[in-house]
């Protein structure tokens, strides 16, 4: 690539989260970086936005720094809004979101506010990733998936995602030695099993902490959690049209 690519980094943990600070880093060996990130963690926040409270955005870069970077008041989704509308001159040619605290894959990707960031930049027309790490210890070790990320986001500007469609990358937790390569996969079939423990304040009022085991029905071998659970980088295509295709011709026949 002759120029430099405009390359947008957002996540949900926050704008100062090890993951973030990974995944720019690795960007700035390729191309231009502009931060926009939530000034606090937003995690399960998935594609909400702010419509009755204020948004504020607050330069925290240096005039003179090799990357720009912004902090946000808002969710994921509000970070690329801004970016793309208030910040940036130009398109971005690519948007990268996390590298998460947490896996992304399966059902996880509903919730995620990591991965709606990239989904609201796949709407604006950027080529987008969101990149997730199956270890939630803060102080997780990103080194592994640097390699991995760069040679992803690479083929991504070189190549093209295809319209409408934004990358769910999620690695396992091992070593870089230890990680058998990158698999092309489909979402597996899976969903939590919610339970919320319930207690009581001091003042004797009741409240909850969500709580939940996470079911994974689904055998197959092509699958993100078969990936993960096998030494793989998982890479799943999301669309962001929700349309059921396959059901259109059976409520077509229905007396409506």
């Amino acid at each position: 690539m002759k120029n430099k690519p405009l390359i947008l980094v957002t996540n949900d943990d926050g704008i100062t989260a090890p993951g973030i600070r990974t995944l720019i880093e690795v960007m700035s060996e390729i191309g231009t970086v502009v931060v926009v990130a939530p000034d606090s963690p937003q995690s399960g926040m998935g594609h909400a936005i702010t419509v009755n409270n204020t948004l504020y955005l607050d330069k925290v870069s240096k005039e003179d720094a090799e990357i720009t970077e912004y902090n946000c008041s808002g969710t994921p989704v509000d970070c690329v809004k801004l970016a793309v509308n208030e910040i940036l001159k130009q398109k971005p040619d690519l948007c990268v979101s996390g590298i998460n605290h947490g896996s992304n894959s399966s059902i996880n990707v509903i919730y995620s506010g990591t991965m709606s960031a990239a989904v609201e930049a796949g709407i604006e027309g950027i080529p987008a990733i969101g990149f997730s790490l199956a270890d939630y210890n803060w102080n997780a070790d990103f080194e592994p998936t640097k390699p991995f990320i760069k040679k992803i986001a690479l083929e991504v500007l070189n190549k093209k995602i295809p319209e409408g469609t934004i990358l769910n990358v999620n690695f396992p937790k091992l070593k870089f030695e230890e990680i058998k390569g990158i698999k092309i996969c489909r979402q597996a079939k899976a969903y939590w099993m919610e339970k919320f423990d319930k207690r009581k304040s001091p003042f004797g009022k009741d409240y909850y902490w969500l709580t939940g085991e996470f079911i994974n029905q689904d055998k197959g071998q092509d699958t993100d959690e078969y990936a993960l659970a096998n030494g793989y980088v998982s890479v799943v295509p999301v669309q962001f049209d929700m349309t059921a295709h396959h059901a259109i011709q059976t409520l077509n026949t229905w007396d409506l």
